[in-house]
């Protein structure tokens, strides 16, 4: 499957698998495993790594996962499929600094700041967290025998949302990761900043696709043919009366989820520039509110969101793994102000 390289890249991380070789067996095929079929057919890989992708759910025949021991017979339709499009572009190596809470021979747990895209794309290529991440793995002391040879990327952040990442430095960490965000077995937990009083916590449903208006954007769409289900939990951290801090908990991951959910029940995050949350939805409009209001909104480049918790087991100890992160300065400073405001005044 070709990969999309365009603005989209800067979205948030959408769980999917992507096609990157198909085969067809022959009438006269033998009955032969699948990993050795693969293997006659491949470039640059080996037995193992096939066995590896396939004990990860990503060998598929027929439209179905297989395991490695899986006997191929004639007229199988074989596919790998893997957590990320071909890449069609060069990765190129950036010095970029790196907020680092983890690492070791198979992964790597960082902190993403704000204003930065994750991946490169066409009229996007420097500046980038994998161009900081290629930098970073070329200079290692010591690289492990397994480097998979370009960060491996199991799921993204938006442009302006801040916040913990795991990303894999091994094809056996990638698989392995990449299979525990596909099943939902990981546990991420955001703090968002949303206009409005929140009354109680809930949880949202709906399934979302891009806007059929502007293909840039996500709503959400009545269950059915168009659009992913997707599931997000939120509760109420702290409420300041016009504004409400609120911890999201990912169920699904897609484009934009937590934005366009908030948003769909009516409490749009904080400064966000593509969903309306940098107007002044709540609040008398006075002089006085409106500069208090810039006045946060200067702080941010775009909304205020923020991945604070990331769990994971890791994909050789098999221990589980969990990360804690603390609000970034310019979100800090605006719960600061919230707090001393007064809504009376």
């Amino acid at each position: 499957m070709r990969e999309e390289l365009d603005s989209d890249k800067d979205l948030q991380e959408d769980e999917e698998l992507y096609e990157h070789y198909k085969f067809v067996a022959d009438p006269g095929q033998e009955v032969v495993r699948i990993d050795k079929y693969l293997l006659d057919r491949l470039p640059n890989t080996s037995r193992n790594k096939i066995q590896v992708a396939a004990k990860n759910g990503n060998v598929y025949v027929n439209d179905a996962p297989v395991k490695q021991n899986y006997k191929v017979k004639p007229h199988d339709k074989v596919s790998l499929v893997l957590p990320y499009p071909v890449r069609e572009i060069e990765l190129i190596p950036q010095d970029i600094p790196l907020d680092i809470l983890y690492e070791d021979d198979q992964l790597i747990v960082l902190n993403k700041p704000s204003n930065m895209v994750v991946h490169p794309g066409y009229g996007n290529y420097k500046g980038t967290l994998v161009n900081a991440l290629v930098y970073h793995f070329d200079n290692l002391p010591e690289k492990s025998n397994e480097y998979y040879g370009r960060p491996g990327l199991v799921h993204r952040l938006d442009k302006h949302t801040t916040g913990l990442m795991v990303v894999a430095k091994t094809e056996l960490a990638l698989t392995d990761l990449a299979k525990q965000f596909y099943d939902r077995s990981t546990e991420r937990r955001y703090h968002a900043l949303v206009w409005g009083d929140v009354q109680e916590d809930g949880t949202v449903t709906g399934h979302l696709g891009r806007s059929l208006k502007n293909r840039k954007l996500i709503t959400v769409f009545p269950e059915g043919d168009y659009g992913k289900h997707a599931v997000t939990h939120y509760k109420v951290v702290k409420r300041y009366g016009l504004v409400t801090l609120v911890e999201c908990k990912l169920e699904t991951g897609r484009t934009h989820q937590i934005r366009v959910h908030m948003k769909h029940i009516g409490h749009t995050l904080f400064n966000d520039i593509e969903y309306g949350g940098d107007a002044i939805l709540k609040g008398m409009k006075n002089a006085k509110y409106v500069r208090f209001i810039e006045n946060c909104f200067s702080n941010i480049p775009g909304q205020a969101l923020h991945a604070k918790t990331l769990g994971f087991q890791h994909p050789t100890t098999k221990e589980w793994m969990q990360f804690d992160s603390e609000l970034p300065e310019g979100f800090q400073n605006i719960m600061d102000k919230w707090e001393k405001y007064n809504i009376a005044d």
